[in-house]
C-alpha cells in the first residue's frame, strides 16, 4: 500500500529542491530516516533541529498509524528554499486516539506525548493536514 500524499507546500516559500523517500514502516528505519535529512542538511544551520523534528515525526506515525503495521509505509520530504526550510512526514493513517494533532499530556512525569510538543518548539511553525482514513501529513518548517 501506497502513502496517500497530501498537500505540503508551505505557503510562506518557494523551495526551488526538495527530496521525498518512502520508508519501510519498521522500528530500524529511524536511524535511515535521521541519516538521510542530516546528510541533505549538512550545510544548513537548522540541520540538527530538522533532524531532531523529522525523527519525532516519524516515530509518531510508527507509533500512532497504520505505518507502523507490518507491510506499512511512511514517506519523508525534505525542502529547501532561500532562507527556509521544511520537513515533512506523511503516514497512511489509521486509528488515533484523537482526530487532531496529540496535544500536551498534563502527566509532566508521563514517558510519551512530548513529541509534537517537541516539534513545536523546535520548528518556526507546524502543519497538519489529512485524516484517519487516507492519512496525515505533519510538516515543520525552519525560518
Amino acid at each position: 500500500m501506497t502513502a496517500m500524499l497530501h498537500e505540503t507546500t508551505p505557503t510562506a516559500f518557494t523551495a526551488p529542491m526538495c527530496w521525498r523517500r518512502t520508508f519501510p514502516g519498521r522500528p530500524d528505519q529511524a536511524r535511515c530516516v535521521r541519516r538521510f535529512v542530516a546528510f541533505l542538511l549538512e550545510d544548513c544551520r537548522q540541520a540538527d533541529d530538522a533532524v531532531q523534528a523529522v525523527a519525532e515525526l516519524a516515530g509518531n506515525a510508527l507509533i500512532h498509524t497504520r505505518s507502523g503495521r507490518p507491510g506499512g509505509s511512511f514517506v519523508v520530504e525534505v525542502r529547501r528554499g532561500e532562507g527556509c526550510l521544511a520537513v515533512s512526514v506523511t503516514d497512511q493513517g489509521g486509528s488515533l486516539d484523537d482526530s487532531g494533532p496529540h496535544r500536551r499530556r498534563h502527566d509532566d512525569l508521563a514517558e510519551n506525548g512530548r513529541g509534537l510538543p517537541i516539534v513545536a518548539d523546535l520548528a518556526t511553525r507546524v502543519r497538519w493536514t489529512g485524516d484517519p482514513e487516507h492519512g496525515h501529513t505533519v510538516t515543520a518548517i525552519f525560518a
